[in-house]
């Protein structure tokens, strides 16, 4: 089996205009990172015109998807009853997309298939992460 789940999806980019751009982007979910998930937008779909990724939990993808969650960089609400808004706070501003729920929870129940919520521990690599920690080698 994989250990690396990755799905695509089309983000609508929410603008001050009346229409909103449809973006792809790519989730993905790896076992040796177990507590996160990644978003990736490719680099045409950038200000920057370089791939732009964010990573951030799996815990805030799944309340997100029926509950405002998230303080910090990474901020996850529904939108209605078909989509999901994640919002992105960068020092350059605000990127706030939608995405459809339903293609979130596909995502989030293949990621749980592979780890089950409360497993993610097992899956944690604890002497490679000490040794990157102190400096050390592999």
């Amino acid at each position: 089996m994989s250990s690396v789940i990755e799905q695509s999806v089309q983000a609508r980019m929410v603008a001050s205009a009346p229409r909103m751009e449809t973006l792809p982007a790519t989730l993905s979910y790896d076992v040796k990172d177990p507590f996160a998930v990644r978003m990736a937008f490719p680099a045409p779909a950038t200000l920057e015109g370089t791939e732009v990724s964010w990573e951030f939990s799996r815990e805030l993808l799944t309340t997100g998807v029926d509950a405002p969650a998230g303080e910090g960089d990474v901020r996850v609400r529904p939108f209605g009853y078909e989509r999901t808004v994640l919002e992105f706070h960068a020092a350059e501003g605000i990127a706030m997309v939608h995405v459809r729920t339903a293609e979130l929870r596909r995502f989030l129940e293949r990621a749980q298939e592979l780890v089950p919520v409360g497993d993610e521990y097992r899956h944690l690599d604890l002497d490679r992460n000490l040794t990157d920690l102190l400096g050390g080698p592999c």
